[in-house]
Order: C-alpha cells, then structure tokens, then sequence
C-alpha cells in the first residue's frame, strides 16, 4: 500500500507539473515544487515573468488555485510564485526559448549554438542541447550539442543536472527539445582541492610555517627561462663570430 501510495503521489505532480506547463507557457514558466505543510498543500512556481503568473487583480492565481483544488485534489492549496534569478541556467525556460525559435523558422543548428553560448555565458559548467525529429528532411534524426563539462552517468547525474524538456510543432512534424545544464555551484563528489606548498622555517629554536606563492614561483620561473634564453643566444652570437673568425684566417693563409 505505502508503494502505491508514492507512485500515486509522483503521478499527481506529473499532472501538475503539465497542467502549470501548459498554462504558463508564455510568462516562462521554469518549474514547480510541492510542499505539504498543516494548513494545506504549498505550491511554489517558478517564472520568468511572476506578473503573468499572478494575472491582473490576482484572477490567473484564483483560477489555478480552483483548478488544484476540483481536479487534482489538493488541500487547501495556495501558490506562492518566485522569480527565477537567472532564466539562461534554467532548462526548461531554455528548452521553451529553442522550440519558440524553432516554431519561428530559425535554423536548428544557429539556435541550439546560440542558446549554448548564452548558457555558458551565465557560467554553467556544462550543458548539452538534443534536437530530434524532422530536422533534416522526411527521415527522423537526431542532433546533439555538448559543451563544457558535463555527467552522463551514474548518481551525479541524477542529483547534479538539470533537465528541461520542449517540443515545437513544425509543417513537417513535432521535434522533441531537450536541455541539460550542470550550474555553476556544482561540486562533485570527485573534485580535489590542491593546497599550496608550505615551506618549513627553523629560526632561534621556533618552527613556522610558510606558504608558497604559486603566481610568485612562476614569475621567478619565467625570469630564469628568459635568462636561459638570453644566455643561448649569446652563446650561438659567440659560437657565429668564432666561425667568422675561423673563415677570416683561413683566407688570409690562402691568399699568402
């Protein structure tokens, strides 16, 4: 029975989450999270424009609260809507923005490059971008995008990655949008953070310890590679004038 009941309760957020999707198309729509608490059900929205959200004089929020009420059979629900702070870290408002640009007539390969360099730009770590249907011509295919770093397998991409998912409706059929963004702030269980060097210092009995400046070794590094350099060219500028000299003699000999 408690297994019935999650998958029950995972099928009800579905449900919301398409009906939200599908009524907040146009103000961004970027997610959604459910929250029961002891005075009811607490649904969060997340948009890229909230004041589409909330309608004039509060009327689309009356009318979704109604709706989560009579068909999905929430308790007493009450929507709060947040704005997302940074739509182009968001897959879904990003996967909505490409099917827009699709529907519009732009080329696939232009909007998917575009849509990854503004992604990038916000600073993800990673993001790939997966085009299919029609694309190309009467034959299915499938088109994919990948930059930056990004997980494909195992928990990290569960737990790490974002994805969106869209679909643009084109003469030649419907293509099918995916986004999958790794944020910025995403620390994963395998990254190692390299301390730097200590040195040891022994003055009047007492030990202390120091840290080495990396940006400070290098510039001594780079001088001492400069001076190499310089001395090797001074060696091959004495090294040519010996030769000179050499050759100088020997003509000198000959002529006498």
């Amino acid at each position: 029975m408690i297994e019935k009941d999650f998958v029950k309760e995972g099928l009800r957020r579905t449900r919301i989450d398409e009906y939200l999707e599908k009524e907040l198309e146009r103000a961004g729509y970027g997610g959604m999270e459910v929250q029961i608490t002891p005075l009811g059900t607490m649904v969060i929205v997340y948009a890229e424009r909230p004041g589409m959200v909330i309608g004039r004089g509060g009327k689309n929020v009356r009318t979704i609260t109604n709706t989560l009420k009579t068909e999905f059979g929430l308790d007493n629900p009450q929507i709060e809507v947040k704005e997302v702070e940074v739509p182009e870290l968001n897959p879904k408002i990003m996967a909505y923005k490409i099917s827009n640009m699709l529907q519009r007539g732009m080329h696939f390969r232009r909007v998917a490059y575009s849509t990854i360099r503004r992604i990038m730009g916000a600073g993800a770590q990673g993001v790939e971008v997966t085009i299919s249907g029609k694309i190309r011509g009467s034959r299915s295919a499938v088109a994919k995008f990948v930059e930056g770093y990004i997980k494909k397998c195992g928990e990290p991409s569960i737990r790490f990655v974002e994805e969106g998912f869209a679909t643009a409706e084109l003469k030649p059929g419907v293509l099918g949008i995916y986004v999958r963004i790794m944020p910025p702030d995403t620390v994963l269980p395998d990254s190692v953070e390299i301390l730097p060097p200590k040195v040891i210092i022994e003055e009047d009995g007492e030990v202390t310890e120091e840290e080495i400046d990396v940006e400070t070794e290098e510039i001594i590094e780079e001088e001492i590679i400069e001076e190499v350099e310089d001395l090797e060219e001074l060696e091959e500028v004495i090294e040519e004038e010996v030769v000179e000299e050499e050759s100088t003699e020997e003509v000198e000999e000959e002529d006498s």
